[in-house]
């Protein structure tokens, strides 16, 4: 199974989504929170060059925020992704 990571926050609802979804997609993730660490703040602005969350991690690969997380899954990227980390 693929290795997701998302860094999230206690009070983003696009962070409940975003992991909402990968719920329904059968995903199990870890959660960086943000806002109890700030060295995880940090790491995610260094791996990402973004401040908000969610910011999501798959296989290694950058996904984005939970808008992109959306769309990969509507074109049918996230299927992709998931696919070759098998």
């Amino acid at each position: 199974m693929a290795k997701v990571e998302i860094y999230t926050s206690g009070i983003c609802a696009y962070c409940v989504a975003a992991k909402n979804l990968l719920k329904q997609k059968g995903l199990d993730y870890a959660e960086i929170r943000i806002d109890t660490d700030p060295a995880k703040r940090d790491e995610m602005l260094m791996r990402t060059q973004r401040r908000t969350v969610p910011q999501i991690f798959i296989a290694g690969q950058y996904v984005g925020g939970y808008d992109d997380l959306v769309a990969a899954d509507r074109s049918g990227k996230l299927s992709t992704i998931l696919a070759s980390a098998r």
